[in-house]
């Protein structure tokens, strides 16, 4: 299954400081046939106002994964953890037993630009725990540069607790990536601006892909496109 999810089928939800798309059930939103894809069970695309943000509120049992797109966002979290995660940067928390946190635009003046995307742990009781790394520009072109994955072997990514690998990349015309999945795997795969073409299927900013029983992907584009390309149980 190749399944494209386009931009104008995101719920979108706006109020005086928060824009945000949905691209599965969350909150107020709720589609019982648009709940998870495998452990893959939020996927929001927000941008937060200058000096606003999430009051304290609480979590359990999950992996949440926050890749800046552009701006600031302060995190404070119950266990002490706190940071400032800046554009190209990832930030993880996992939940576990449960932990409360607040984050806010750090700028006074821009707006922040995030992917806030929650996964499920492969266990259960897990202490909580905060992580953030930074990567370049540059260490993403023409590639897929892994920033959060559960396998050993995935540099300087953050580690979720869940078989799952993050990818980001941004795709020139002189790039051709290929990603292989092995059997059993599927693949999320989001369009953050521009264009791609992921096996002969044309994807516009905003785009989704929803992808299973497919043993490999090709990435290319006519023009430029970024994405975040996720490999899932």
């Amino acid at each position: 299954m190749f399944r494209i999810v386009p931009a104008k089928d995101r719920y979108h939800f706006a109020n005086d400081w928060l824009s945000t798309y949905w691209l599965f059930s969350f909150d107020h939103y709720y589609d019982p046939q648009n709940v998870s894809f495998g452990p893959l069970r939020v996927f929001n695309d927000d941008v937060i106002q200058p000096g606003r943000g999430f009051d304290m509120h609480r979590h359990r049992e999950m992996e949440i994964v926050t890749y800046v797109l552009s701006g600031a966002l302060e995190h404070r979290d119950s266990t002490g953890g706190r940071g400032i995660t800046r554009a190209g940067e990832v930030q993880r928390m996992s939940a576990g037993t449960g932990i409360a946190h607040a984050e806010f635009n750090a700028s006074a003046t821009e707006p922040v630009h995030l992917l806030q995307i929650w996964v499920l742990p492969a266990q259960k009781g897990l202490t909580p725990s905060y992580e953030q790394a930074h990567f370049t520009p540059e260490e993403r072109i023409g590639k897929l540069l892994p920033i959060a994955s559960g396998r050993a072997a995935s540099g300087r990514a953050v580690r979720i607790h869940q078989d799952a690998t993050l990818y980001v990349s941004t795709v020139r015309p002189e790039d051709i990536l290929a990603h292989e999945l092995s059997a059993g795997r599927r693949a999320f795969l989001y369009v953050i601006e521009g264009e791609l073409i992921v096996n002969g299927r044309e994807l516009a900013a905003g785009d989704q892909a929803r992808i299973d029983d497919v043993t490999r992907l090709d990435i290319s584009t006519r023009s430029r496109g970024e994405m975040i390309l996720i490999d899932l149980p």
